[in-house]
């Protein structure tokens, strides 16, 4: 009697991905559940193939192989194949370890990073509060106060969440109870977890269920305001920046018919999608101004042009928009710096910022 043929996880990520991809949730749990009947263990399931198709659907999307719709499509069937393994398997799990609450910063919509998460520390005998998506720290102090976790998990993959992120960070350590965070957001190295007073920052699932299995994390900071994390918040450069994100974002666009004579022929909806873009630019920049980090500009600033050439829009059309957005906030200096460099950083150039000319002078 042959053996039975055995499977790479590499072909079931092909597998998965061929499902999500058409939308096929029978398919997709099936990858699933094969991929159990391969040996696998759950956490891998979890880490090795479902997070990987979902990376995937990402850089589809980015790479304009994948609508927007296709991309909530797929990412809502892996969401159900992980149900579909954790129905199967985490029932099977005596929940001993202790508690955690593991919830997504308000304004975060992207929840299956997070619910992995809660499903890796399931299957290691934790008992999870998993709140999802977008919740409000009123809401989830209220759970806190309700539960008495050991420990809240905070997830967040988009930058601009980080000024949400120090709220909630701040509200629940007012609890006395200790926060890991984790997402993209916080940075590849955790440097912006650190900068927001979080207790522990963990770079995946495993590596957050490896740090509270360890032992319980630090007790919390005092009671304190975000501004005692970041003094540079006291110039009001971030505040005003987000309050007039509205208007900053149609100054702009009309400063680019001018400078950017093409954008006189774009459609209706090219025109709502170059209204988008230099909204995200105005946010991330408001999020440079709060954290007081450059990089975090110029690398969103990095990923759009890439995003704009995948699609056929000139990454030139950048400039001008900076431009414009450096003369509406000229009497701001950490921000002005900030868009000289980004431009500096776009264009391959170094000129001369605002303190180095003082430096000089």
């Amino acid at each position: 009697m042959s053996s039975p043929t055995v499977i790479s996880i590499k072909d079931r990520i092909e597998q998965l991905w061929r499902a999500v991809s058409a939308g096929d949730e029978h398919a997709a749990t099936t990858a699933v559940f094969e991929t159990l009947d391969d040996g696998i263990p759950a956490e891998r399931v979890l880490l090795d193939l479902v997070a990987a198709v979902q990376r995937r659907v990402g850089e589809e999307w980015a790479a304009n192989r994948m609508t927007v719709t296709q991309e909530h499509a797929a990412t809502a069937i892996n969401d159900r194949a992980v149900s579909a393994l954790s129905y199967r398997c985490t029932a099977r799990t005596t929940q001993s370890r202790g508690r955690v609450v593991v919830a997504c910063v308000d304004g975060e919509w992207h929840g299956l990073p997070a619910r992995i998460l809660a499903e890796v520390l399931k299957l290691r005998g934790w008992k999870v509060d998993y709140l999802g998506a977008q919740v409000p720290p009123g809401h989830l102090i209220t759970h806190i106060h309700q539960t008495g976790p050991d420990a809240v998990a905070l997830s967040s993959s988009i930058a601009t969440r980080l000024p949400t992120a120090h709220a909630a960070i701040t509200a629940v350590q007012a609890t006395n109870t200790p926060v890991l965070v984790g997402g993209a957001a916080f940075g590849t190295l955790g440097q912006y977890a650190r900068l927001l007073g979080a207790d522990a920052w963990a770079p995946d699932a495993a590596a957050a269920a490896d740090r509270l299995e360890r032992g319980p994390l630090p007790d919390p900071q005092p009671a304190h305001q975000p501004i005692d994390d970041l003094p540079h918040l006291a110039d009001q450069e971030y505040t005003m920046v987000a309050r007039t994100r509205s208007q900053l974002v149609r100054t702009v666009m009309g400063g680019l018919e001018e400078r950017f004579p093409a954008m006189r022929d774009y459609t209706a909806v090219q025109r709502q999608h170059t209204a988008e873009d230099i909204a995200h630019i105005v946010d991330f920049l408001a999020t440079a101004l709060y954290v007081g980090d450059t990089t975090l500009f110029t690398g969103f600033l990095t990923w759009t042009s890439a995003v704009l050439t995948a699609r056929r829009v000139p990454a030139r059309s950048l400039i001008p928009a900076l431009d414009v957005l450096g003369e509406e906030l000229k009497d701001f200096p950490r921000a002005v710096d900030m868009l000289t460099r980004a431009t500096d950083h776009l264009t391959g150039t170094r000129s001369v910022n605002a303190s180095d000319s003082r430096n000089r002078g």
